[in-house]
């Protein structure tokens, strides 16, 4: 058999892209990045984004990347931080951030997925057991799949059920003579649920464990000073391993971890994908430490992100919508219906009335529904909500009523 003879098929997703190339599946987003942007030459509210705080086009942010990137260029610092990449701006960013955070220590790593993907790698070895949440982010069921031993999975957010995993991880690493690592969320970028951190936490005083937690989308946007799901529930001290990604409330590209000295330590001397990899370029580290800075001094961005999250979550509470249980700015709306309807939403959505927000259907969820997917960020208006919500209680309507074709549209290219 040809190896290639399997991408005739491309998958659930994939199978109807020829009908919807740069509309349904890689559609192109115009424009200076913001709470309305351009689509196919035309203006939308957009919903879609991960810039919590605004910070994307922010100007003191656009000011310190040009003037970094004038300074240093894209290439600077040639060579993996171990042999010729390291400098003093990178070392300042990872103490800033463990200062941020909690942590004795920060570690830089250039993707947040293939950070996790290589930490958990790094972490855990065949004798070693892994309890991980069942709605773990792909970059933690990635480096699952890299794992040698055992692991277990407990239902979401679950307290008891993990329990239940730990005590077969406790015999099973008893049996291998290896450690356990616990594995969860901040906050779960689909629901938008917080993970239950601190009470995971609770469960070491009946299990020996450690515990790494993934808060993409709780750093800069919960907590009392915006530290994430450590500084929210009032836990850092339980979070053995924290970590999370420059791709949200910081706008850019990046990640760090931050632990012990001697965690990081370790992490700096195996983890494969930085000891074989170019250092991260200047300009995104000046660039975050900018970020930074504005995150601890500006309250008023995540005031103004939290005003319009519950803004947003209320009214949409008010009309009727299932938006689950989120406590957090993620923002997920539940309506039934298929793939064609779900297709037919989109296209309405924004053809008609210029909203564009992230749609899931199967097979990421079951069969029958339809995830809208709202990210509110401090850069949107109260007239955006205000539009969106009345575009929803109409959108619904039309899916209730049966209003739509059981078919995929027909999308004119632009």
């Amino acid at each position: 058999m040809d190896l290639f003879a399997k991408f005739d098929r491309l998958g659930p997703i994939g199978d109807y892209a020829e009908q919807a190339p740069g509309y349904f599946a890689f559609p192109k987003l115009e424009g200076e990045i913001g709470n309305r942007m351009f689509f196919r030459g035309k203006e939308k509210i957009v919903w879609s984004l991960n810039n919590y705080l605004g910070l994307a086009n922010h100007p003191e942010v656009r000011k310190a990347d040009a003037d970094a990137a004038a300074a240093y260029g894209m290439a600077t610092p040639m060579g993996a931080r171990m042999m010729s990449g390291n400098s003093d701006n990178h070392e300042k960013l990872e103490r800033e951030l463990a200062e941020f955070i909690g942590k004795e220590d920060a570690m830089l790593v250039n993707f947040g997925y293939q950070g996790m993907v290589s930490a958990i790698d790094s972490l855990c070895g065949r004798r070693d057991v892994i309890v991980y949440d069942a709605e773990s982010h792909a970059c933690i069921i990635d480096g699952l799949r890299l794992h040698p031993g055992q692991r277990y999975v407990f239902k979401h957010n679950d307290v008891e059920d993990c329990e239940k995993q730990l005590i077969r991880a406790t015999e099973m690493a008893t049996k291998s003579g290896g450690g356990i690592l616990v594995i969860t969320e901040g906050v779960f970028g689909m629901s938008g649920n917080q993970g239950k951190v601190k009470e995971i936490i609770d469960l070491k005083s009946k299990f020996e464990f450690r515990l790494l937690v993934d808060d993409a989308h709780g750093f800069g946007s919960i907590g009392k000073r915006g530290a994430g799901v450590g500084d929210e529930q009032d836990c850092i001290e339980g979070i053995d391993v924290y970590f999370s990604t420059f791709a949200k409330s910081m706008a850019s590209i990046g990640a760090f971890f931050a632990a012990d000295k001697k965690i990081l330590k370790f992490l700096r001397y195996n983890m494969r994908s930085q000891i074989y990899a170019k250092s991260m370029p200047m300009p995104l580290v000046v660039g975050a430490l900018k970020r930074l800075e504005l995150l601890r001094t500006r309250p008023e961005l995540r005031e103004k992100l939290w005003h319009n999250v519950r803004r947003i979550q209320n009214g949409l509470r008010e009309r009727g919508f299932n938006i689950g249980t989120t406590n957090s700015p993620v923002t997920p709306v539940v309506m039934h219906g298929g793939l064609f309807d779900a297709t037919q939403l989109i296209l309405d959505m924004r053809e008609n009335y210029n909203i564009f927000c992230s749609v899931v259907v199967y097979p990421v969820i079951p069969k029958g529904l339809i995830i809208l997917r709202i990210i509110p960020t401090a850069a949107h208006t109260d007239e955006d909500i205000d539009l969106t919500l009345q575009a929803f209680s109409e959108l619904r309507d039309k899916i209730t009523n049966k209003q739509y074709p059981q078919e995929m549209p027909v999308i004119e290219m632009a």
